[in-house]
């Protein structure tokens, strides 16, 4: 399936054509066509849709990874990347008459016009938080009429890293309205599920079981929306946090007298505030 020509929106202002950014997307679709065509690669003629979703996943924590850890010009690097694999995903699909990236493209673009009243229409939106309503209304709105799952928190992808998804769900429910009416509301939820767990693990002997479990991950479910209330992401924090604790490991495990496993609980600790005070 071809995109159709699209009638622009009033208010919107296509890319010229000689736009180094339209200039660079239409080399990009040509050199993933001819990779694609009569002459092209073997791996990329082989590929499908399906053997290529596992790069999209890939490619997008390599972008993530880039963003965190390492320059601009990797950042570029790896979005070029997923980028790729996108547009090849698109070049395939369109050999076999089921979309092109003129249907990707328009799709998109449709969607953040019709979601974004408070630029291409005239909805007032003076502030983060109410845009963020008026997207998700939005959104149930267009999931009504398609007949979707209609929930207030449809729409988050069950593959998503479980902290991030926690993220997503916790302003979901907010700007369905269940929310506290602050911080304070969550910070003492986190508090009452970390009571809970006490009394689980007291119960069941400090060791696992269902209850633990459940308690557990009710602990961190509550940890998990308390940062979103701090408009903090759960996710990144607990990747930067699992940063600071592999790096204080690795300078840990540098100063040791010998190997890990023979040194004493009070020689590792030791080590490890010695670490922590170093690196922070």
């Amino acid at each position: 399936m071809s995109a159709p020509l699209r009638t622009l929106h009033a208010s919107e202002t296509p890319a010229a054509a000689d736009d180094p950014r339209v200039v660079a997307f239409a080399r990009l679709l040509g050199v993933v066509d001819r990779l694609r065509g009569e002459n092209g690669c073997p791996w990329d003629k082989k590929q499908t849709v399906a053997t290529m979703a596992k790069y999209l996943v890939e490619e997008s924590y390599e972008a993530l990874e880039a963003v965190e850890r390492k320059t601009d010009a990797d950042v570029a690097e790896e979005c070029g990347d997923l980028l790729m694999v996108i547009a090849l995903v698109a070049r395939i699909a369109q050999e076999g008459q089921r979309f092109d990236m003129g249907v990707v493209a328009n799709g998109i673009s449709d969607k953040l016009v019709r979601r974004h009243p408070h630029v291409f229409g005239d909805v007032v939106a003076e502030d983060a938080d109410t845009v963020l309503a008026n997207w998700e209304a939005i959104k149930q709105a267009e999931r009504k009429g398609s007949q979707e799952d209609a929930s207030a928190l449809a729409g988050v992808p069950l593959a998503l890293p479980a902290l991030q998804r926690a993220a997503r769900i916790s302003s979901k429910a907010v700007s369905a309205g269940f929310k506290w009416s602050n911080a304070d509301g969550a910070a003492a939820k986190v508090a009452e599920e970390q009571r809970e767990l006490e009394q689980a693990l007291a119960a069941h002997g400090m060791r696992k079981g269902p209850e633990v479990e459940h308690e557990l991950g009710d602990v961190l479910l509550a940890a998990a929306f308390l940062a979103s209330y701090l408009e903090l992401d759960p996710e990144s924090l607990c990747r930067t946090a699992l940063m600071r604790f592999e790096g204080r490991f690795r300078a840990m495990e540098k100063d040791l007298p010998g190997p890990m496993k023979e040194q004493t609980l009070a020689v590792l600790m030791a080590a490890w505030e010695r670490a922590k005070a170093a690196r922070g």
